[in-house]
C-alpha cells in the first residue's frame, strides 16, 4: 500500500485481513517501531531518522522486511538482500501478504522486485486536512501496535489499550511539523514510484474521505482480482 503518512494505510491492512482471514501484513512502521523500541542496532540506527521525519535507508528497510518473511518461511531462510535474483516465494495461501509502508520510491520498488513478486500496489489518496485530523486524534499501544482514534475508533477506555489495560501514549512523530516534513518527502518520491508500477500494470488508486469510505471500494477490488 502506498499512501501519504496518516493515510490509513495500518487500518485498511487490519479491515483486509479481516475480511479475508487468509490475508497477513507486513507493515515496515511497525518492523521499524518494534526495532526502536527493543533497542536492536538496526533500531538505534532508525530512531533518529524516524524522529526527524527522514527516511530510512533502503537496506535497512529491506533487511528488517526480508528477515520477517523468512521467520514465516515465506521465503528461503537463505536469502539475501544481496541476492542477484528474486527469491522463491512459498505457495501456501498463507504466504499471501499485504505490504504496508514500503516500497516509499521507486528505487526501493525495484530492488524489492528484486526479491519478491508483487500483483496489487494500492494508492491511498484522502485530502490534507483529513489526515491532520485524524493524526491529532490517534493513539497507540506501543507494545502490540494497536492503534484508536478517538474520533471514530476510540478505546473502550479513555487512554486504556482495550486488550491489556495499559496506557496509549502519542507517536513521537505525530505532530504537525513533523507530518508535514514526511508529506514533503513522500510527494517528492511517490510520483516516479507509482509510475513504475503503473508501468507494470499493478497500480490501482482509491480515493475517499474517510477510512470507512475507502474500504468498500477496497473489498471490492480485492473480490474482482483474487475471488
Amino acid at each position: 500500500m502506498v499512501g501519504a503518512p496518516g493515510v490509513g494505510k495500518g487500518t485498511q491492512a487490519e479491515r483486509l485481513m479481516k475480511r479475508f482471514p487468509q490475508i497477513s501484513a507486513v507493515s515496515s512502521g511497525d518492523l521499524l517501531r518494534t526495532s526502536v523500541r527493543n533497542k536492536t542496532p538496526l533500531g538505534l540506527k532508525a530512531e533518529g531518522a524516524m524522529q526527524s521525519g527522514n527516511l530510512v535507508p533502503d537496506d535497512m528497510i529491506l533487511a528488517l522486511i526480508l528477515n520477517e518473511l523468512k521467520s514465516k518461511r515465506w521465503v528461503s531462510p537463505k536469502t539475501s538482500v544481496s541476492d542477484a535474483g528474486p527469491a522463491s516465494p512459498s505457495d501456501s495461501p498463507a504466504a499471501s501478504f499485504i505490504l504496508d509502508g514500503f516500497p516509499r520510491t521507486a528505487v526501493q520498488a525495484i530492488r524489492l522486485d528484486a526479491l519478491i513478486p508483487v500483483n496489487l500496489v494500492v494508492s491511498l489518496i484522502t485530502p490534507v486536512e483529513t489526515i491532520l485530523s485524524r493524526i491529532a486524534s490517534r493513539w497507540v499501544h506501543a507494545p502490540s501496535g494497536r492503534v484508536y482514534n478517538t474520533d471514530f475508533n476510540a478505546p473502550r477506555v479513555n487512554g486504556k489499550d482495550d486488550v491489556t489495560g495499559e496506557p496509549l501514549t502519542k507517536r513521537a512523530d505525530d505532530d504537525e511539523e513533523t507530518w508535514r516534513l514526511r508529506l514533503k518527502k513522500f510527494e517528492e518520491t511517490s510520483q516516479p514510484l507509482l509510475e513504475h508500477y503503473e508501468r507494470k500494470g499493478v497500480l490501482w488508486t482509491v480515493k475517499g474521505n474517510s477510512s470507512d469510505e475507502i474500504s468498500p471500494k477496497l473489498f471490492q477490488e480485492f473480490e474482482n482480482r483474487f475471488a
